[in-house]
């Protein structure tokens, strides 16, 4: 008889080493809680702002330098919105020899920044919203003139070879000189 209770009890015993042994059984997942429990894991991607482009592009090591120089990255990385008519390092090597150095220079901050906010423009203006003739006020007070012909946009001469790069904070528009203020 004891032998009986014995083997009577042992299937209830290895069901309950399995159960244990196994854990709880588990909830199956959803797709949708799939891809919710996916998207919350994938960090959102956050658009680069005007600055973050500049220091990107091959072609701005001298506007990137510039700008840090004249401690303008702070104010052109806030809220905006801003548009930048970004001359490209070509741009700037084509100033007279020892331009760049010279404004480069601490005591010639005021110039430099001076210089940096005319090719600034509060707001962002897409390509499409510039016209012939359009005269628009800059950052540092004074005036830039649009010209567009034969599908060429220009800016007091220099010529858009990109537009609107846009950013979170605003849009770029690449040029190939550097505007100089009067």
């Amino acid at each position: 008889m004891k032998r009986m209770m014995y083997v009577s009890a042992l299937p209830a015993l290895m069901a309950l080493l399995w159960v244990t042994a196994c854990g709880s059984p588990q909830k199956e997942t959803t797709e949708e809680e799939t891809e919710m429990t996916m998207e919350e894991a994938t960090p959102e991607e956050v658009e680069p702002s005007i600055v973050d482009i500049a220091v990107g592009s091959p072609d701005h090591g001298t506007l990137v330098t510039a700008l840090t120089t004249a401690e303008l990255v702070e104010t052109l990385s806030g809220d905006g919105p801003f548009t930048v008519f970004a001359p490209t390092d070509a741009a700037f090597a084509a100033l007279p020899e020892g331009t760049v150095a010279s404004l480069l220079e601490p005591e010639n901050k005021d110039q430099l920044t001076g210089i940096l906010t005319y090719h600034v423009v509060a707001g962002k203006v897409m390509a499409s919203d510039l016209s012939d003739g359009q005269v628009v006020e800059t950052l540092n007070g004074g005036t830039i003139t649009v010209s567009i012909a034969g599908g060429t946009v220009q800016i007091n001469g220099a010529t858009v070879t990109a537009a609107d790069l846009s950013g979170s904070n605003g849009v770029i528009h690449v040029i190939d000189g550097v505007l100089l203020p009067e």
